[in-house]
């Protein structure tokens, strides 16, 4: 698979990376721990070298898959994990002071089985804890050598500047997909001005933009999507536009909708890196082949146009959980 720098740090990844969450977390349907493990060797096999995982995934769970998964060829990926969010009385809750940072890191470093994270992120913005302290927390752990990287999660573009003042940034990883477009309007160029990468996460819209869910599908308690407004039955519905778009694109391109969606992302910038993730192989094998499809400037320009006549129905998130985003 080809390779990507994020931004002008240098650090250099797989076109498309790996999102880890889901193998064991948020969604019902969840790996045993073998399944991931065969799963992430799998697509290291193919090429990806760039994994996205968590403290909080699990919580703990899904960090210690990816260490058993790539303790044999630690070298030769690019593992990105997350601090910040603690579940305090079984309620999620944001705490980046450095004290916690430093507990954290020494977790997530005996969990992943390593030495050493490659790009480490504040999951989402502590208001209780100053940007300022947090960046310096993290330039004290990469002198130590246990950090390699840093970067932000769904953080405003204000944050971003003042933690890249202190310690300057890598990446900042959000949503980003041809249904949640907000990142278009300040977020993208504050970080082609400033030189940081984009990892969009939910790059297939949680699969929704698969096509791979009828207009009334239901979900389980236990997943996330059945919290989501976007995924009740009457957006489904309205929403069902924009997958037949891409399947339009798709029959033409001699590809999928996926891989249409995240060929699209792919275009935008080259220093923008998706992080799709799946729990079957098939998925994980069509979306690296997102990295062969190219878009021309007039397709590109054929699909924003009929991208501006669509109103996708829906908030991405429940209003509590937006409210802990782009601070």
């Amino acid at each position: 698979m080809n390779k990507r720098l994020l931004g002008r740090s240098g650090l250099q990844v797989s076109a498309i990376g790996f999102g880890c969450m889901g193998l064991d977390y948020a969604y019902s349907n969840k790996l045993t721990k073998q399944e991931g493990i065969a799963l992430l060797r799998a697509a290291f096999d193919r090429g990806v070298t760039f994994f996205d995982t968590a403290e909080m995934y699990g919580p703990f769970t899904n960090e210690a898959l990816v260490g058993e998964a790539f303790v044999q060829c630690r070298d030769q990926v690019v593992v990105a994990t997350k601090f910040g969010i603690k579940m305090i009385d079984g309620k999620q809750t944001q705490d980046s002071k450095p004290e916690g940072i430093k507990q954290s890191i020494e977790g997530s470093l005996k969990r992943l089985k390593t030495d050493y994270i490659d790009l480490y992120y504040q999951h989402r913005v502590d208001t209780l804890t100053p940007i300022e302290e947090v960046a310096g927390a993290i330039q004290t752990l990469i002198k130590e050598g246990k950090v390699r990287h840093w970067g932000l999660s769904e953080a405003g573009v204000k944050t971003i500047r003042r933690a890249h003042a202190v310690q300057p940034v890598t990446a900042v990883e959000s949503e980003y997909s041809l249904w949640w477009r907000r990142p278009e309007a300040e977020l993208i160029p504050t970080l082609e001005e400033l030189g940081i990468g984009f990892v969009p996460f939910s790059p297939l819209g949680k699969g929704f933009l698969t096509g791979a869910f009828s207009k009334d599908a239901k979900f389980e308690k236990n997943d996330f999507r059945s919290l989501v407004p976007r995924f009740t039955s009457e957006n489904l519905r309205a929403n069902q536009v924009l997958v037949d778009l891409l399947g339009q694109v798709a029959q033409k391109k001699d590809a999928t909708p996926a891989q249409i969606a995240l060929a699209w992302i792919l275009a935008q910038k080259p220093w923008i890196v998706p992080i799709p993730g799946t729990t079957k192989l098939h998925r994980l094998e069509e979306n690296n082949g997102a990295a062969t499809v190219v878009l021309s400037a007039v397709e590109l320009k054929e699909i924003n146009s009929a991208l501006e006549k669509i109103k996708v129905a829906g908030e991405r998130y429940p209003e509590e959980l937006e409210k802990r985003t782009g601070l």
